[in-house]
């Protein structure tokens, strides 16, 4: 009888399926999804058959299986005829796992280890490493590269780890956000608002129901490095607050986050877009930016603006603003010579 082989380790298969070594050993423990053979004194290893049950588990859950019942499904996938400990060796797994539609291209390692580097910390809880690292990220990168191409990365992956541990590392999210939050409030530096007085404000909300409020501190640092005045009102804006704040202060644009389709808010973007001010004869209206995925798959109407990212959003008010104040033209956006 031929000895079986010895399988992949933990962190093997966790590369080649794209998930976290944490997430396999959770999977394991509240769902039994794990090696169906183990030795004391040595790592675990996965075979073919086990990899396969792995496999299934991921194609569900990336397809909204909640994770129980995704565990219940792959295991009775692996207890049929075909699904016997003797199976010929599985081709060579994707780098990436079954969520993902296609492979992206690969990360510059210098980037990558910035990623890695502030999700570990987070993951420590090392407040003085996150202070650190984000702090040389933004001067070395500048606003925008340092916002999409690792704080955000970094925030989605604790997100993810969350989702899939079922609400373990909560205390990591939370961390890392309130850390990111802070260093976004430290590139806006004293006495960059010098033309305040003669520019109409860019107020920023989130809709009514929605509390991601990251994105737009990423905004509101980009008009402070652009010396913009801003009004940021943070979570889950009531319609009569945002309606109040848009007469009082006759902004040259009003940014409305939305994170998910469910939050959008439709009706209170098309009132902010037709409000008006002024004396008779000369009332005023301003344009509306929707920002965020939530917005995704709508055709903006009259008076309404949406910006694929940071960096076009921070274009398009710096333009609104110029055109409110009749002034020159403001630093690019984003760069480490815009906070010079």
């Amino acid at each position: 009888m031929t000895e079986p082989t010895p399988g992949l380790t933990s962190g093997a298969v966790a590369r080649r399926l794209g998930v976290a070594p944490t997430t396999l050993r959770s999977w394991d423990r509240r769902y039994g999804i794990g090696p169906a053979s183990r030795e004391s004194g040595r790592h675990r290893r996965w075979t073919p058959g086990d990899i396969a049950v792995l496999q299934e588990m991921c194609r569900l859950t990336a397809s909204g299986v909640p994770p129980a019942e995704a565990a219940r499904a792959a295991r009775a996938a692996s207890a049929s005829p075909a699904a016997v400990e003797d199976v010929p060796p599985a081709p060579p797994l994707p780098e990436k796992g079954p969520a993902l539609p296609e492979r992206r291209p690969a990360l510059p390692d210098e980037l990558r280890q910035e990623r890695r580097g502030l999700g570990r910390a987070a993951v420590r809880l090392d407040s003085a490493a996150m202070d650190e690292l984000l702090d040389s990220v933004l001067a070395r990168r500048g606003l925008v590269a340092a916002w999409e191409d690792v704080m955000a990365p970094a925030l989605h992956a604790v997100g993810r780890q969350w989702d899939t541990s079922e609400d373990r590392y909560v205390e990591v999210e939370h961390l890392l956000s309130w850390h990111v939050s802070t260093a976004l409030r430290r590139v806006g530096a004293p006495g960059r608002t010098a033309r305040a007085a003669d520019t109409p404000p860019v107020l920023l909300a989130c809709v009514p129901n929605e509390q991601h409020t990251l994105p737009l501190e990423a905004l509101a640092a980009g008009l402070a490095e652009l010396a913009l005045p801003t009004r940021m009102f943070g979570a889950a804006v009531p319609p009569e607050a945002l309606d109040q704040a848009v007469r009082r202060t006759g902004p040259a644009a009003v940014v409305l986050w939305a994170q998910a389709r469910s939050t959008a808010h439709h009706p209170l973007a098309r009132h902010v877009a037709d409000t008006s001010w002024g004396v008779k004869g000369a009332r005023a209206r301003t344009t509306v930016l929707l920002a965020g995925p939530g917005w995704a798959g709508q055709t903006p109407g009259p008076g309404m603006l949406r910006p694929g990212g940071l960096r076009e959003a921070l274009a398009l008010l710096r333009g609104l603003c110029e055109a409110a104040r009749g002034g020159e033209p403001a630093a690019s956006p984003g760069s480490p010579a815009s906070r010079s």
